[in-house]
């Protein structure tokens, strides 16, 4: 009987146990792991009777929600609400009353007992009816409250989100403009004036110099909040909370009071120049280094900027206070987070998360916590200063893009998660199984499968936050952007969790309302004008595939992936239009690397590969593939006749790389992204899969100065090149 009944939960609770495998193959989760998949989701699986109560309990607290929480509508269907309600009330008249987002106020009256009843049940001797009720309003996209009233009596609330079509596609690219865009981690960019990171006015730099020579986008690594206290916690992928910035991407001299004496006096002693200088010429980004320059010199600004604007009637605290009004409890939680993770750091407690926090600390609905707010005010306003100027650099960043009449102009990376000692899971636990992970199954590059310390949000919690959550990382990441790249984009079908504690190859997948996470990211996008790229890599069911395609959101097509069975490499000439293709990623190495071997050699060095026969297939395997590459790159033009056809005698040199670049620059895929490191044949990668201090990952600065880099003719001759390809593509002469 368990069996039954615990498969009866796993199916109401979205637990997949059958999927189709990167080799596809049809492959089931074991026994085991369904129960667990349960017990993180807070049921008790120990005995059939605790199972059925629970069962009994789900179905219970349905029936007696008169209204679902939520309902996704999109433009072209009926509004059809269920309405749950004990038969003594079924005769009655009742009134939906719903209030719109721009504050019109609708109503529709009916009597539930002449409405379609679907189905009945019986809870603790009541009978309940269920009927739908189609409400012949006509509601705009947006965001509306809804509330079931009878005889002055509220019985219920729900929220209907209206939503459009398909996401937002600029006109330009739907009338078959092709674009090309350069990728950039932020932090990797040097300058002749930078502090050892790159910043927001390096950015805004970028955007200038890429726009003058053709490029339509520059898409960003994830530029989340990390942690002030922490700052060897630089993962991008692993942030504390994606609806904020990152604070080290500050230019500090930008910043009015920057100037003054008492800032002066900080950022021109001797040490601070010492630490400065190191930063800047170290090869990889040192973050403690950067962090201490960057808080230091921030402090000494904030204490001049709030004495002069931040405690007087002034129209930047007006400006300031509507910020952190705006933010709510959101951008309270990371300020309050930050100063007491600061404040556990000073005091010598351990303080890598809030697992580790004092007792009366891991929650932020503590009211120790709020009693810590009050009484370090000043350090919780330095943290909201932050955000706030953060925001306004990046959106000056944005503003340049669109000056320069670029496409698309800046494009944001979104996480798939947040890490474990997050301030997002900090302040809405609820939310968050802390005990499982999110991760992936084996598959070709990963044959172990994946676990990436990303605790899951639970598709039940969300919907019954009316989905919130979801709305605000896509607003708060679609701002001051103008398209949204969105991390491991079937999370939005389902994801892979795995338990604590378990192997990544023993999880499971658990599925997430689709088709209503699809509507809000379509109503969010065309609200901010906002192109959606989904990256759909790895294990990627073909149900996904066709609604994202359905839905507006660009395929991410990656060369070196676009293989047939027989090794060759598909022409980017059959890429989807509706898709953004790239020669590499930043889990990948450069073209250089690519060709060398140099990221086998680095794997062998640091452990990656258990035997030297993995290792030796790996690089037959990559030998064959490089003779396929000059074989498609030949046969389709792209490179001139005098580069060696056989993989034996021909090396990678600026003329291979600049073809292969030049060959994506002529396929069908609406945006083509470049990498900045290819464009400066740069041997090492950014990150290396599966690896933590093993190599120094989200680390290794680029090789050269922006000011620099444009300056070069052959980077200028490559530009003109691309541009030149695109429009042949757009068919434009």
């Amino acid at each position: 009987m368990t069996q039954q009944l615990l498969q009866q939960l796993v199916e109401m609770r979205g637990i997949e146990t059958q999927y189709v495998d990167a080799w596809g193959k049809p492959a089931t989760i074991a026994e085991s792991s369904k129960a667990k998949l349960l017990n993180v989701l807070g049921y008790d699986t120990s005995s059939d009777e605790k199972i059925q109560s629970q069962i009994a309990k789900d179905i219970q607290s349905v029936w007696l929600s008169v209204l679902n929480p939520v309902q996704v509508v999109r433009t072209h269907e009926d509004i059809n609400l269920a309405v749950r309600l004990p038969i003594e009330l079924v005769n009655d008249e009742h009134v939906l009353v719903v209030t719109c987002e721009n504050g019109d106020v609708l109503e529709h009256r009916f009597t539930p007992v002449d409405q379609e009843m679907t189905t009945m049940a019986h809870i603790d001797d009541v009978e309940f009816h269920e009927y739908v009720v189609t409400l012949p309003l006509d509601l705009p996209l947006g965001y509306h409250d809804v509330v079931l009233m009878a005889d002055n009596d509220q019985l219920g609330t729900s929220r209907i989100i209206r939503a459009p079509q398909a996401c937002y596609t600029p006109q330009e690219i739907k009338d078959g403009k092709k674009i090309w865009g350069l990728s950039v981690q932020l932090y990797c960019v040097r300058s002749e004036k930078n502090w050892g990171i790159g910043d927001f006015s390096d950015l805004a730099l970028l955007i200038e110099k890429a726009a003058s020579v053709g490029a339509d986008f520059i898409g960003l690594n994830p530029i989340h909040a990390l942690y002030p206290a922490n700052p060897n916690a630089c993962s991008p992928y692993g942030p504390s909370s994606r609806r904020w910035l990152n604070y080290l991407y500050i230019d500090v001299t930008a910043v009015e009071g920057y100037d003054d004496k008492s800032v002066q006096d900080v950022v021109t002693g001797d040490d601070f120049n010492a630490t400065l200088a190191h930063a800047r010429n170290v090869e990889h980004v040192d973050y403690e280094a950067v962090a201490h320059l960057k808080l230091a010199a921030l402090k000494a600004v904030f204490d001049v900027y709030d004495a002069k604007y931040l405690r007087k009637n002034t129209k930047q605290n007006k400006a300031f206070k509507a910020f952190v009004e705006a933010g709510g409890e959101s951008l309270d939680m990371l300020a309050v987070y930050d100063a007491l993770q600061s404040n556990l750091k000073a005091e010598g407690k351990e303080s890598w998360g809030w697992p580790v926090f004092p007792k009366e600390y891991k929650d932020y609905h503590n009211p120790a916590v709020a009693k810590f707010k009050k009484a370090n005010e000043q350090d919780v306003k330095f943290y909201l200063f932050l955000q706030w100027i953060a925001a306004q650099q990046l959106e000056a960043a944005s503003n340049k893009a669109t000056e320069a009449g670029m496409t698309i102009g800046l494009y944001r990376d979104l996480a798939v998660g947040v890490s474990e000692g997050s301030a997002e899971i900090w302040g809405n636990k609820d939310l968050y199984c802390t005990d499982a992970s999110v991760g992936a199954p084996p598959d070709i590059l990963g044959p172990l499968g994946q676990n990436w310390g990303l605790p899951p949000m639970d598709p039940r919690k969300l919907y019954e936050q009316g989905y919130q959550p979801i709305i605000d990382l896509f607003a708060s990441n679609m701002a001051s952007s103008g398209s949204l790249r969105i991390d491991h984009v079937m999370a939005l079908l389902r994801l892979w969790w795995v338990v604590k504690g378990d192997n990544a190859k023993d999880g499971g997948y658990v599925y997430y309302p689709v088709d209503d996470l699809l509507g809000i990211l379509a109503l969010e996008s065309v609200r901010n004008e906002s192109l959606v790229i989904g990256e759909d890599l790895g294990t990627v069911p073909e149900e996904i595939r066709s609604k994202l395609a359905e839905n507006g959101v660009y395929s991410y097509r990656v060369f070196f992936f676009e293989q047939a069975e027989d090794g060759g490499f598909f022409s980017p000439s059959h890429y989807p239009v509706q898709s953004m293709s790239t020669l590499t990623t930043h889990d990948m190495p450069t073209l250089i690397g690519y060709w060398h071997c140099l990221d086998l050699e680095l794997g062998k060095e640091i452990g990656l590969y258990p035997t030297e026969e993995i290792l030796q297939t790996l690089y037959a395997d990559r030998h064959e593939n490089k003779q396929a590459i000059l074989d498609t790159l030949h046969g389709h033009g792209s490179v001139a006749e005098h580069v060696g056809r056989d993989v034996n005698y021909t090396g990678m040199n600026r003329e291979l790389n600049n073809g292969m670049q030049v060959h994506m620059a002529g396929g069908s895929s609406a945006l083509l992204s470049l990498q900045l490191e290819d464009w400066l044949e740069m041997d090492k990668p950014v990150n290396i899969p599966g690896t933590f201090d093993e190599y120094p990952n989200w680390r290794r600065k680029l090789t050269e100065n922006i000011e620099s880099m444009f300056n070069r003719d052959d980077i200028n001759d490559l530009a003109s090149k691309l541009t030149h390809a695109r429009k042949q593509a757009s068919g434009n002469k």
